[in-house]
């Protein structure tokens, strides 16, 4: 029989996307596991969704529990959140369907939506660093930082409904959050429960993989990870805020100041800034960035593994921010409002205490200030988990006491973090190459050839091109290198050395042989066109027609850089026969202790006469 009002239509069309199994009316008939407890996993956005999947194994293997997932949709950011809990594999009810399916745990990572409705057991976890930021109350549709607002997870118009606390368990990551709890919510306080810190402890015990981390961002032994980090909002670094948008200029004075195979930049974004303004917007906005060397970290994934990773940071008062500071890493700050902070917070705390970047100053001086005076901040380290490493324990006891039976045998275990695929910097904007032979310096054992090692630098190429190899006042040389990919081709006819990577049997472009014989002779003005076959090895032709294979140790120097030291070597009169004999001496840089590089040469073909 039809409905006989809009709200009944309503219903009856919600319904009809309700799930039938293994959770509905007939279920007990269709699910071949129907007594399970039932435990819902409680999504607002994909930021909060990867709280809830960081406590996800602490289900597994108990064939007593069915898990299940929803969202609530109270969040804005609504965007990624389908194909995220797609990804889980989990059964997702409709979240009208959620608040009328009776379960034994509900497990949530935020506030909003009617939490204080669902037929359970609520447990609620904060997605950040703990509570530091002030929000306006749930279901305004407004969740930008507000001053004077109540502050998230920790106030009434959060924590309370009809004046009792919405969870039965509210986890803290650390006491200090209980004394604010009970200054600004003692109604609350019964429901608090110390579980320490799931995410920080997932970081904790990765840190052994350090190295493999950096490699796979393609981080040499000896360059430096500096790690761009942003919260959303128009007051983080990422943000337009009016008098502070620092990221315009930002962007590209991170690659045309910082030496591009002494530094290595990655950016870790919020998932709100992907999710809000959507990734394509994203990569479009860093697109030259990119293309410059940015590695831009997936948000969800890999984004900790970075954190490990990284030896100086670019942030703000985000959360990936303050975990950077618990390990002792140096941040500066790009963004330092504290008017949506909780002014007795520890982000707030650190925000006062943390440098600040100078948007106007020389970057390369602040960050090698910066490591030089590192002290690690006390606050960081301290406050972020009472119990480093003990979450999971912690955090099982709690949600098995919640659904009322026993733990499962064995320990409570959190997931390890993935070892990201190896992503190595492919720069395709042009390069500014700078070289000189500098003297090797005392008690220096390195073997160079002609005028000794070759010390060299390389920037993304911010200025006009160069149309001809040039010489500074300070005995500096100069020569553009160009991808073969640029999106700028007219900047090829005037490129010294010309780079294309590829593999040896890409029928496409031909051998790297037959490669650079088609590019010198399109391109007059090129010297050098290399062939990049491997992250160790390229085949490189000069225009006088000898070619050589070039090959270092792997990570210590990117290949296209090879080409750009030959270049320079011939330019100051190496002969191809010495350089077959004695190799290559790179320094990585212009400091008299910068690390030093061999490139083993073979001639292939001999020059024409």
């Amino acid at each position: 029989m039809a409905a006989t009002s809009d709200g009944g239509e309503r219903v009856a069309g919600q319904q009809e996307r309700w799930i039938r199994v293994p959770v509905g009316a007939e279920s007990a008939r269709w699910a071949t596991r129907g007594r399970c407890r039932r435990v819902l996993l409680v999504v607002h956005n994909v930021t909060s969704a990867t709280r809830l999947l960081d406590v996800l194994p602490l289900f597994r293997d108990d064939l007593r529990v069915q898990l299940l997932a929803t969202c609530t949709g109270s969040s804005p950011f609504q965007d990624g959140v389908a194909e995220l809990l797609a990804g889980t594999g989990l059964p997702v009810l409709p979240w009208e369907q959620a608040l009328r399916t009776p379960v034994d745990l509900a497990v949530s990572a935020s506030f909003g939506g009617q939490l204080q409705d669902i037929q359970g057991k609520l447990a609620v976890l904060s997605h950040g660093v703990g509570y530091n930021k002030t929000l306006r109350t749930p279901d305004t549709g407004h969740r930008t930082p507000d001053t004077g607002a109540p502050v998230f997870g920790l106030s009434p118009e959060w924590l309370l409904a009809d004046g009792v606390p919405i969870a039965d368990a509210l986890v803290l990551s650390h006491p200090e959050q209980l004394e604010r709890l009970q200054a600004g919510c003692p109604e609350a306080k019964p429901s608090a429960f110390l579980g320490g810190d799931p995410c920080y402890d997932r970081i904790l015990a990765a840190r052994v993989h350090r190295e493999r981390f950096r490699r796979a961002l393609g981080v040499g032994p000896r360059q430096r990870l500096v790690l761009l980090n942003s919260t959303w909002n128009p007051e983080s670094l990422f943000g337009d805020a009016d008098g502070a948008d620092v990221l315009p200029s930002l962007l590209p004075r991170l690659a045309a100041e910082l030496p591009a195979d002494e530094y290595r930049v990655a950016a870790v974004l919020h998932p709100n800034i992907w999710h809000g303004h959507g990734p394509g917007q994203v990569l479009s906005w860093l697109d030259r960035a990119r293309r410059g060397g940015l590695a831009l970290v997936d948000p969800l994934h890999d984004w900790r593994q970075a954190v490990i990773a990284a030896d100086a940071a670019v942030g703000d008062f985000g959360s990936v921010s303050y975990y950077l500071a618990a390990l002792g890493t140096p941040v500066l700050l790009g963004a330092t409002p504290t008017a949506g902070l909780d002014p007795a917070s520890p982000v707030a705390a650190f925000v006062r205490q943390a440098p600040a970047l100078d948007p106007s100053a020389p970057l390369r001086p602040q960050l090698e200030r910066l490591l030089a005076a590192h002290r690690p901040l006390d606050g960081p380290r301290e406050l972020t988990s009472s119990v480093p490493g003990g979450s999971a324990e912690l955090l099982r006891g709690l949600f098995y006491r919640l659904i009322g039976i026993p733990e499962p045998p064995g320990p409570a275990l959190l997931d390890p973090l993935p070892l990201p695929e190896y992503r190595p910097p492919l720069r395709t904007v042009p390069l500014r190459v700078l070289t000189s032979s500098p003297d090797p310096g005392p008690g220096s054992d390195s073997v160079g050839v002609g005028g000794g090692p070759l010390a060299l630098e390389r920037y993304a190429d911010a200025a006009p091109p160069l149309s001809a190899p040039q010489r500074d006042e300070d005995g500096l040389s100069l020569h553009t290198a160009v991808d073969e990919e640029t999106r700028d081709p007219g900047r090829l006819a005037l490129a010294d050395v010309i780079v294309r990577h590829g593999t040896a049997g890409d029928p496409r472009l031909g051998t790297p042989e037959q490669w650079t014989a088609e590019i010198l002779a399109r391109f007059p003005h090129c010297a050098v066109a290399a062939f990049v076959t491997g992250p160790a090895d390229c085949t490189a032709r000069t225009a006088g027609g000898a070619l050589f294979r070039l090959s270092g140790p792997r990570q210590s120097l990117e290949p296209a850089a090879f080409a750009s030291a030959l270049y320079a070597a011939l330019a100051r009169g190496d002969s191809p026969e010495r350089l077959a004999t004695d190799g290559l001496t790179v320094r990585i840089g212009f400091a008299p202790d910068a690390p030093v590089v061999t490139v083993a040469v073979t001639l292939a073909v001999t020059p024409l006469s």
